[in-house]
């Protein structure tokens, strides 16, 4: 609930400041875990949150991906912004030797033997790295690792 807090208090900020951008940016981070409280019937808890602001990460760089494509500097920027403010409440991202030690401690307490192990690893690093690694490169990561286990 500490991040919630946090949220609440920066759109209060932002709205003495005038800043509008981010009070918008702010509002559609509220507007998805309102969502959520509402689909759910449950208050969220940071681990909730920090998926919420994820899943809203992800988003905005697939749109900033599709409006480059599409020679729309301008939405891109804008997208970038977006995630710039988004990111301020995220934890600390990880760096490639920390993943890579989590991903091979991952696999030892698994037992993970080979690429049919992939679920039992991910569902370990799921928890560890929530907001603070790409997914989806790690779980490319762990991929062949456990492609190596198996081949070697």
């Amino acid at each position: 609930m500490v991040l919630k807090t946090r949220i609440a208090e920066a759109v209060k900020d932002a709205m003495r400041a005038r800043d509008r951008e981010r009070l918008g940016t702010l509002r559609l981070i509220q507007s998805e875990i309102k969502q959520f409280e509402v689909d759910e019937r449950r208050e969220p808890d940071d681990a909730v949150i920090l998926a919420i602001l994820n899943r809203m990460l992800k988003q905005r760089r697939d749109s900033i991906e599709q409006y480059r494509k599409g020679q729309r500097e301008d939405l891109a920027a804008r997208e970038e912004a977006e995630v710039a403010i988004i990111r301020e409440y995220m934890p600390e991202p990880l760096g490639a030797d920390a993943v890579a030690a989590l991903i091979e401690t991952a696999v030892r307490e698994s037992g993970a033997a080979g690429p049919k192990d992939m679920g039992q690893v991910m569902a370990i690093l799921k928890r560890r790295l929530s907001g603070r690694a790409d997914m989806a490169e790690v779980s490319r990561a762990v991929r062949e690792v456990l492609a190596e286990r198996a081949g070697g």
